[in-house]
């Protein structure tokens, strides 16, 4: 029975700190909830002495710009997870910025997990990690600078000289903010390729792998009805430098197409013109994977 208890007790702190946060944090690009269901069931099982434990934990984004004058443009996003054991153990964190290389960024976690072991265990520790984020995070920026990215450039780990490219479906996209962020992203990613809007939603980004794996993985903490990767082409790159990438590139920047089909219903595509637009392209084999029609 004791067992029961705790559970249900550490939900309920999970619960009252979620609404700290939102009450303390009330906009999306400061505090911001993914998965809304996962919420839904926490909450359910708080209230409902016969609900199951949820299925799936609560996942957030909390963005934290550090006071420093001199770098007004820099954020950073801290992507946590709560598992259900929380606060008895310690939250999922992943800090991120395009700012951190990617030895700085895992040199910063490990330094922020060192400090939530040593200091949070057992409490509700959201609040003192963002701190933490808030007044440690910017100096990674400027650790082992130059000449440790100097070094590395010349000797890539392998899965940089990999090109990918991915063929992303959707049940739909409408949403503005989802929109401008799959252009964002693949700008900051350095990814080209295209989205077409409306339902079904396509999209497709090409660039390097790493790359194209951390822009599938904040697509997918979006909240969707279906999202998937439909197709997934890799080619190994001989010397995986620029001239290479840019020779295996099938589209110039990221842009969204509208393939309108009349005000049909405003938002249903044409997939007659998507199947022209990706024939140019030299793609037409994918239109099969995606619709299982032939297309013309």
């Amino acid at each position: 029975e004791t067992t029961e208890m705790t559970d249900r007790e550490e939900a309920e702190i999970q619960i009252s700190e979620l609404d700290l946060l939102s009450s303390m944090f009330p906009y999306e690009e400061e505090f911001i909830v993914t998965d809304q269901l996962a919420l839904a069931e926490l909450k359910h099982y708080v209230e409902n002495d016969s609900a199951e434990m949820p299925s799936s934990k609560v996942q957030f984004i909390l963005t934290v710009k550090p006071e420093v004058s001199n770098a007004s443009m820099v954020e950073f996003s801290m992507a946590c997870a709560l598992p259900f054991k929380y606060p008895t153990v310690l939250p999922e964190i992943t800090v991120r910025s395009s700012f951190l290389s990617r030895s700085q960024q895992i040199h910063l976690n490990s330094d922020l997990k060192t400090y939530l072991m040593q200091n949070c265990s057992g409490e509700p520790c959201m609040l003192s990690a963002r701190e933490w984020v808030k007044d440690h995070a910017i100096a990674y920026i400027d650790k082992e600078l130059s000449a440790s990215s100097v070094t590395t450039s010349n000797s890539m780990p392998s899965e940089d000289t990999t090109f990918t490219r991915l063929w992303i479906y959707s049940h739909h996209i409408y949403n503005k903010q989802k929109r401008k962020n799959i252009i964002d992203w693949a700008k900051e990613l350095s990814l080209s390729g295209f989205c077409m809007p409306g339902k079904p939603g396509v999209v497709c980004v090409e660039g390097l792998q790493s790359s194209c794996e951390e822009f599938w993985s904040r697509i997918r903490r979006l909240t969707w009805k279906r999202i998937l990767i439909r197709h997934r082409e890799d080619v190994s790159l001989e010397s995986g430098g620029h001239v290479e990438i840019q020779k295996q590139r099938k589209f110039s920047t990221l842009e969204e197409k509208c393939f309108d089909a009349h005000g049909a219903r405003g938002n249903h595509m044409d997939l007659g013109q998507l199947y022209h637009f990706l024939e140019e392209k030299g793609c037409a084999d994918i239109f099969q994977m995606y619709f299982g029609v032939e297309g013309h």
